[in-house]
């Protein structure tokens, strides 16, 4: 597989350069040169391995030398050792549920090790690159932005990693409190991994990280290397969990169309979804969940992109007024506005509806989500009320509640049970310098 730059096609890399370059030099996105296309046939195949084994083969298609098909498949077995449930609110699995309930499935990508969906492609990224630099003297600086997630999953994933530093960039006052926490104390303040609290916005430490890629002699000097989804590293491996699950629920009702509920806000992880349904994967439709930060729903509605300051809300790491995403999910359509419609569909919600129904779900159900999965599930909800309910609903679930218990627990009125990774962090001496949304700042941290 071959990487061209949105910017210039004629601009192309191999997977390697992509991954560890993050931006192209011209400051285009990388984007992969074809997509693999399946056979039913050859889904059955794939559906019929685990997720391990399926996300090995699938990788396959998107690298090149060094990778070893053995490379591959230690790669990923050791990146996703833990499951990929789908469930019911009522606690039922895919394969026992009836199909009277077969709408409402949750997908739970937040068993990985920071409980959140970005430990799938973190934790690929990080095996990738320890494999680009085996038995090199290369280093490797990682900037990274993050509105929660993002960096206590890159974070963990290059943790103690030879040859490379990993600075994390978050906003001020913009992530939960046990994000924080996650963020500042990886490593005891002691490894390689450094976290920046920047006085601003999430769009505002994606600026500095785009602004750095842009001025030569800090690339040079640093050898910068991108882990948010700019990095075509971080979205092709969001990819697999789409294309495996898809098949999971297509073989257990047939008949029935499949549609996803993403909650979305940089847009990385519909992108990974889209290019699962360009390989092949069973997926009918998609339906897109924002906050009130919402460009990409706004587009779908009026065909008009307005990027826009992001301002805060409940669901923290989708306050995201401008996507970096948008302009690969135009060019897997050709720009063809019309040809996105028939696929993607999107509604938006404010704070209070997202309350009402983090509320609502619990109460009638048990089950606890986090914002950011409530909004997904809004969405899936509006888009039933508009369509009707016979197709498999599949809402990703994009982290665990336990990492937003200071904003879910006063909505809800009680406790919310935390992990042992989670208690692990909370008496943990938080780490961190504060720094001014500038390049010089950032300039000055990355030179000491």
């Amino acid at each position: 597989m071959k990487y061209y730059s949105l910017k210039n096609e004629s601009v192309i890399v191999t997977f390697g350069e992509a991954l560890l370059a993050g931006l192209a030099p011209d400051g285009g996105l990388w984007m992969p040169r074809g997509l693999p296309q399946f056979t039913p046939r050859e889904t059955a195949r794939l559906g019929a391995m685990c997720f391990a084994d399926c996300a090995a083969c699938l990788a396959r298609f998107f690298v090149d030398t060094p990778f070893t098909d053995a490379d591959l498949k230690r790669i990923c077995h050791d990146a996703y050792d833990y499951p990929v449930p789908m469930r019911t609110f009522d606690g039922y699995h895919l394969d026992s549920a009836t199909p009277e309930v077969a709408g409402a499935f949750v997908l739970e990508l937040f068993h990985g090790p920071t409980l959140a969906f970005k430990d799938f492609a973190a934790r690929f990224m990080a095996r990738s690159a320890s494999r680009l630099m085996q038995n090199s003297d290369e280093t490797r600086t990682i900037l990274v932005a993050t509105s929660g997630d993002t960096g206590g999953a890159i974070g963990e994933a290059f943790l103690n990693q030879a040859g490379i530093e990993v600075y994390i960039l978050f906003p001020q006052g913009g992530v939960s409190k046990v994000q924080r926490q996650q963020l500042t104390t990886i490593g005891n303040g002691l490894s390689n991994v450094h976290a920046l609290s920047v006085a601003g916005t999430f769009d505002d430490c994606q600026q500095m990280v785009k602004d750095a890629f842009a001025d030569d002699r800090l690339m040079k000097k640093h050898k910068l290397m991108s882990a948010n989804s700019i990095n075509v590293g971080r979205v092709v491996p969001q990819s697999f969990y789409y294309f495996w699950t898809s098949l999971q629920a297509k073989a257990a009702y047939v008949e029935r169309d499949i549609v996803y509920a993403v909650p979305s806000g940089n847009l990385g992880n519909l992108t990974g979804g889209l290019m699962a349904w360009k390989m092949g994967a069973p997926i009918d439709h998609f339906v897109i969940g924002n906050n009130i930060n919402d460009p990409f729903v706004e587009y779908l509605n009026t065909g008009k992109y307005r990027p826009r300051d992001a301002v805060p809300t409940l669901s923290n790491a989708m306050d995201i007024g401008r996507p970096n995403n948008f302009p690969r999910i135009m060019e897997l359509f050709d720009g063809n506005f019309e040809a996105l419609k028939k696929v993607c569909w999107g509604a938006s919600f404010p704070d209070e509806e997202t309350e009402r129904h983090l509320r609502r779900i619990h109460t009638e159900t048990g089950y606890v989500m986090c914002p950011h999965t409530a909004v997904g599930h809004l969405a899936m909800e509006a888009f039933k009320a508009e369509f009707g309910e016979t197709f498999t609903g599949i809402t990703v679930g994009t982290a665990h509640p336990a990492k937003f218990a200071d904003r879910v627990e006063p909505i809800l009125g009680q406790d919310i049970p935390m992990p042992n990774t989670l208690k692990n962090t909370v008496d943990r001496t938080p780490c961190f310098v504060e720094i001014a949304p500038d390049l010089d700042d950032l300039a000055e941290i990355l030179a000491s």
